[in-house]
């Protein structure tokens, strides 16, 4: 479905050709994220859907249905909890299904599991039938909910969980390397920017991305604004508030580049700062040093997979609300991410620099560590910075 959602998914595929090594594993896809799965080693085909495009319509939605049940699958596992996808495995004709549901698709499902790492409303009133109802976040990470479905679903017992994964197509790798030799020098350092995500809460305040890249590049640093289309408005807000609005350090290829020539230029970077998006997953598989800053969204769920990347956990009490704009009005608004200043996101920033910054290209991986580092500052703590600055 996303980015992010796809990514979290890679570990179930090595997971199942361990396991199933002569079987043939089909993955299916959203049509525009193919540069993240297609060329993955753990399958044998990767189906394609225009969700957006020419397969959004009821009638071809239908067709495409018809295109999934010519393959006369054995087994059908959905690792995504929506509509579309609930219908897909639903409607596949194959001989097992099984994985997360919506109602009523659930019918034709073999086994049907809830998902612990997306958030859930829990009924407060007689029987728990209606509301008021009582948010509770997700509980495991999303890696973790999508490999239990494999062992309680599917009986999958051997687990090889090698992390995020994602191999890059065709032609990527030398665009990346073309575009890096065109705009930085070939010993610069540089640090990678994501500003944008698909929900407000998930952004952390264009300002403040301001300072960070005004003090990264007064330190010799250059700095790259990555992202969408959607996410140019964002990076032109961000540009216009720097100091050093002007430098020749600064490169913008927000939407401009694809996810394959993303992912080419991330692993060259020295560090990733980036909210909670799917870019940020994507730099998990390149083995780029990430902190980000988590608002709105569960740090169970959706961390950062990889133990040397730093997560700051918003000091909120109404972390994590789940919600994509915030209710709150006036300077109260957003206060979740108003409230990790620059100064406590540099410090950190800083600490993975000192660590890792020669060492591009060459940080070991380490199998089974994926438990990021979670920073969890007290209001008055970040008060207290914000008032320093």
């Amino acid at each position: 479905m996303h980015i992010g959602d796809l990514m979290l998914a890679t570990p179930v595929l090595r997971t199942l050709r361990a396991n199933y090594p002569d079987a043939r594993i089909t993955f299916l896809a959203d049509k525009k994220l193919r540069d993240l799965v297609e060329f993955n080693p753990h399958i044998d085909e990767c189906m394609l859907i225009d969700k957006k495009g020419e397969d959004n319509r009821l009638g071809a939605f239908i067709r495409y249905i018809g295109k999934v049940r010519a393959k006369h699958f054995d087994l059908v596992i959905n690792l995504h909890r929506n509509e579309r996808a609930s219908a897909l495995a639903a409607f596949s004709g194959a001989k097992h299904i099984v994985g997360y549901s919506k109602p009523g698709f659930s019918l034709f499902f073999d086994k049907v599991m809830q998902n612990p790492s997306v958030a859930h409303h829990i009924g407060q009133g007689p029987f728990q039938l209606f509301p008021p109802h009582k948010y509770v976040p997700g509980w495991k990470h999303q890696v973790t909910a999508h490999l239990e479905v494999l062992k309680e679903a599917v009986g999958v017992t051997k687990i090889d969980d090698g992390g995020l994964e994602m191999q890059l197509p065709p032609g990527a790798e030398e665009k990346a390397a073309a575009l890096w030799e065109e705009h930085f020098d070939r010993d610069e350092k540089v640090v990678a920017f994501n500003i944008g995500a698909s929900w407000e809460t998930k952004r952390w305040p264009d300002s403040y991305f301001a300072k960070c890249a005004d003090n990264l590049i007064s330190r010799g640093y250059a700095v790259a604004f990555f992202g969408g289309p959607m996410d140019t408005e964002f990076v032109e807000s961000c540009v216009a508030q720097m100091k050093e609005k002007d430098s020749p350090r600064i490169h913008v290829f927000t939407g401009k580049v694809s996810l394959g020539v993303l992912a080419g230029m991330l692993r060259r970077c020295v560090l990733f700062l980036t909210t909670d998006s799917g870019p940020m997953h994507i730099g998990v598989a390149m083995n780029v040093p990430i902190v980000t800053m988590f608002g709105a969204s569960p740090v169970p769920g959706f961390y950062p997979y990889d133990e040397k990347d730093v997560l700051i956990k918003a000091p909120e009490p109404c972390h994590p609300c789940g919600i994509h704009k915030c209710p709150h009005e006036g300077e109260a608004n957003l206060g979740c991410m108003k409230h990790m200043p620059p100064k406590l996101i540099m410090k950190y920033v800083d600490e993975l620099l000192d660590k890792y910054e020669d060492k591009v290209g060459n940080i070991p991986s380490h199998y089974g560590k994926y438990q990021c580092r979670v920073i969890e500052p007290t209001m008055d703590e970040a008060i207290a910075i914000m008032q320093s600055e």
